[in-house]
């Protein structure tokens, strides 16, 4: 029975790698051995590497392998395409050697052969979208729509040039490094799709996300009734309970049930849990972006509104303290000439500290979820009133 409880371990440790990369960031998990796990991951393991390949190989190997990462990181580049690529096709074709031979099945019938090949081919498409399509290029011809479309809040956006352009950057627009241009309500860049993620392909981006949440959470879903159907067709439960007296229970069936799927159907079980935790990720992710969308929040703005938050709280933390010492000072220079108060008086009165200025997100493109989907959907420069508006 060593070999159920090696796989959870290898299942556990896995799980926690890949939550410790995508999440240790995250606020929750800050002080704890999963953000350092990802800090580890993200930046200390790549800096031991270099110095590794520079104790073993000189400075013309880590100076090569510096030129890598900056064509890999710092450039556009087909290399996470082609990564998406191999994994969706190299599953595809996992699945159907080892797993369609299993439909129909019990719980399986035979048309999921053929949805198979249109969930897949759906989210190709969807990954093509959002790969090729311009996100909003802004350009000298467009950039007075684009400030006309979008008006500067002077919060966090005010009017500015491009240093690189050389034209004026729009409100929600940013100047992508990756791919030297301007980009109207930028998001991000995405090396996943090689293209930055703005106001003409967002659509397709959260598209993607939700469609591949859903493909990957269908793949489980019938691996899992592949196995349940094996279970009931074969009659694996009754055998062990009629024919080899084992206790018909969960602990008594479990260990013997697990130990026959491993040596059976040990890679649908591979499948299945793989693409249960891709899916749950991409539900995490996906629900994040929905959420922008109904919010009309960009990445880039939500990272942008944290800084401003932070900034404006030390400010106001900072102007609460002089007043407080201002009002210290005062108070001693006007207490020298009265008499000193009990001392339980003084341990009992309250702290006069002023109350700080309450911070407040105020985005003024936020027009109500439905009109903010809408214009995800619809984006503003493919109306008809994009065309006639004009800069002021």
């Amino acid at each position: 029975m060593d070999v159920p409880w090696l796989l959870v371990a290898h299942g556990s440790l896995t799980a926690l790698v890949v939550v410790s990369f995508l999440c240790g960031q995250w606020p929750i998990f800050e002080g704890t051995f999963v953000q350092s796990i990802n800090h580890f991951l993200t930046s200390g393991a790549y800096r031991h590497f270099l110095r590794l390949v520079q104790a073993s190989c000189g400075n013309g190997a880590r100076d090569l392998v510096l030129g890598v990462e900056q064509y890999c990181c710092d450039r556009p580049n087909p290399i996470l395409q082609l990564f998406y690529v191999a994994i969706i096709g190299g599953s595809y074709i996992i699945i159907v050697q080892t797993s369609f031979k299993y439909i129909p099945g019990y719980y399986v019938s035979v048309w999921h052969r053929y949805l198979s090949i249109v969930v897949v081919s759906i989210g190709a498409i969807l990954f093509a979208l959002t790969s090729f399509s311009d996100p909003g290029t802004v350009t000298s011809e467009n950039v007075s729509q684009y400030v006309s479309a979008y008006p500067f809040d002077n919060i966090i956006f005010v009017e500015k040039e491009c240093s690189t352009c050389k034209i004026i950057r729009p409100a929600r627009a940013k100047h992508c490094r990756i791919c030297d241009r301007c980009v109207a309500r930028f998001d991000h860049h995405c090396g996943w799709m090689n293209n930055c993620i703005g106001e003409k392909n967002t659509r397709y981006f959260v598209a993607f996300l939700v469609w591949h949440f859903l493909l990957c959470m269908y793949g489980a879903v019938i691996l899992a009734f592949i196995i349940a159907g094996e279970l009931k067709v074969k009659k694996v439960i009754y055998i062990l309970t009629v024919y080899y007296g084992v206790d018909n229970s969960f602990s008594g069936l479990f260990p013997h049930v697990a130990q026959w799927l491993l040596a059976v159907h040990n890679t649908q079980i591979l499948l299945a849990v793989f693409l249960g935790i891709i899916a749950l990720l991409l539900g995490g992710f996906c629900a994040y972006h929905v959420h922008l969308c109904l919010s009309n929040t960009t990445t880039n703005e939500s990272f942008k509104w944290q800084d401003y938050i932070f900034w404006m709280k030390k400010e106001n933390a900072a102007r609460a303290s002089a007043a407080v010492l201002k009002a210290s000072i005062s108070g001693a220079s006007s207490e020298a000439q009265e008499p000193a108060p009990s001392k339980w008086k003084t341990f009992f009165s309250r702290s006069q500290t002023p109350a700080e200025e309450p911070v407040v997100k105020n985005n003024i493109y936020d027009v109500g979820w439905m009109r903010n989907l809408w214009e995800v959907i619809v984006p503003l420069s493919e109306r008809r009133s994009f065309s006639r508006r004009k800069s002021d």
